[in-house]
């Protein structure tokens, strides 16, 4: 049977959610919990995208395939049991046979997180610790366009390697709460770095280092030199993931 797992992480200790020799990841810890509920058959997670080193998931899904009859609460159950306690299974579904949690996505909605206030150790995981002021204003207009589809290229580190950069983002808005800078991005897909390296150029608009318009030119430019620095890891959520 095969199976929708929805989970969630917290990314800090992990290098990343794929697998890579020698490196703790999500993956393979996840792998690691369905082989051995499996009888010991090598079984592979197939997630709805990869998150780097750092990312946090609040809302991340996985399809697997499971030969062992068990039903969706005992798989779950099964699961929680054999994860570490930084990694947790949400909920099982049985799906169809052809269902791929990662080519059936409608959408994908991530969050990244500033603390614009004093320095907070206890966040310094979960929250980007800026600790500065910045033009909020300025940037609430700025991240305008980024709605809209585009051509990514300036804003993915490997453009070389990808043929196709274009996305569709649906929503991208920013709220101040106390002395946070939240700001979301829902889109058709993500490139590898593209929410973080969209997030460093609202950074610099902040700084009033680029006027708001930058990031219109910066997508035209499709130069990844242009977008500058990319924003820390540890602020970055995957929230949601909508399927078709």
């Amino acid at each position: 049977m095969r199976f929708l797992i929805k989970f969630s992480y917290d990314g800090s200790a992990y290098a990343g959610f794929q697998s890579q020799r020698g490196l703790e990841t999500i993956q393979e810890k996840l792998e690691t919990a369905l082989t051995k509920i499996n009888n010991g058959k090598e079984t592979t997670i197939t997630a709805t995208g990869r998150t780097d080193k750092g990312v946090h998931a609040l809302c991340q899904y996985g399809h697997a395939d499971i030969d062992v009859n068990i039903n969706e609460k005992k798989l779950k159950r099964a699961m929680n049991s054999n994860l570490p306690d930084d990694i947790h299974v949400i909920e099982t579904t049985i799906v169809p046979e052809d269902f791929h949690a990662r080519y059936n996505v409608k959408s994908k909605e991530y969050k990244y997180y500033i603390n614009t206030g004093e320095y907070n150790p206890l966040e310094r995981k979960y929250c980007f610790q800026y600790n500065h002021d910045l033009n909020v204003e300025n940037m609430k207009e700025a991240i305008k366009y980024y709605k809209g589809t585009h051509d990514f290229r300036a804003f993915v580190t490997e453009n070389k390697e990808k043929n196709n950069c274009v996305r569709t983002i649906s929503e991208a808005y920013i709220e101040e709460q106390d002395e946070k800078i939240i700001i979301t991005f829902k889109g058709d897909g993500f490139l590898r770095y593209q929410v973080r390296n969209m997030v460093g150029v609202l950074i610099k608009i902040g700084e009033n280092k680029l006027s708001p318009d930058a990031v219109e030119k910066i997508i035209e430019s499709k130069d990844r030199t242009k977008a500058g620095k990319t924003a820390p890891a540890q602020g970055l959520y995957l929230v949601d993931v909508e399927y078709i």
